[in-house]
């Protein structure tokens, strides 16, 4: 039983006796980065997250081991309206997999640390640049009171940066525009509008990423749904 109270290394030890090597032979089957890997499944992380309770200071200190399954508790542990974007930044520095971004997207999007958004797409880095697409994502998702306008003006910036062909970036865009897409009728219209302006593109990934989403957002089961 984990302790609210628990320290970073207390919980570094107890994630380190649950090592499962049969685990981090099938994630690295995912694209997971298992180098410093323990094969711990995120349940059960975030089981451990649930005991362990909210230590903003604790999840900062548990991210410098370098451990992937203890990232994802600092992750899962760190305090939104206590988080930085200073902190949400050198966070960033050390991005290399992807679950490790899409999960700190959504943290910070909870956090309220949009002004990363336009920062992070025009970094160059292949994963600090996916996290602005899946904070995007995100966003458009889970803030269900956020105006429409606020998360249609992200668009440009899904537009400027369609033509990255990293695969890890180009599915994160994707993924941003299907998503603000599938919001509702209001911003539906002008993401269809958009993916099929990529879709007609001379860039091979522009225009993938707009027909994948123009199948998506133009199908009928979505349009019911959304009207």
């Amino acid at each position: 039983m984990i302790a609210p109270s628990s320290d970073a290394a207390e919980l570094i030890a107890h994630l380190e006796t649950l090592r499962s090597e049969e685990n981090i032979a099938g994630m690295a089957r995912f694209g997971i980065v298992t180098t410093g890997a323990l094969g711990i499944p995120n349940p059960d992380v975030k089981a451990i997250a649930k005991q362990a309770k909210k230590d903003n200071a604790r999840a900062m200190k548990l991210w410098r081991s370098g451990i992937r399954e203890v990232r994802l508790l600092a992750l899962f542990t760190a305090e939104p309206s206590r988080l930085t974007a200073e902190e949400a930044r050198n966070w960033a520095d050390d991005f290399n997999s992807w679950e490790i971004v899409d999960c700190a997207a959504d943290l910070f999007i909870e956090a309220g640390l949009d002004e990363l958004i336009s920062e992070f797409a025009h970094d160059e880095r292949e994963f600090v640049r996916r996290t602005a697409f899946a904070m995007i994502a995100g966003a458009a998702v889970h803030r269900k009171m956020e105006p429409d306008v606020a998360i249609l003006a992200w668009l440009p910036l899904i537009e400027a940066h369609s033509g990255d062909p990293r695969n890890f970036v180009r599915k994160a865009v994707n993924w941003a525009l299907r998503s603000i897409g599938k919001r509702n009728l209001t911003c539906h219209a002008p993401a269809l509008a958009l993916a099929r302006a990529l879709a007609e593109s001379s860039d091979k990934t522009t225009r993938w990423i707009g027909k994948d989403a123009v199948r998506e957002l133009a199908g009928e089961k979505l349009l019911a749904r959304l009207r």
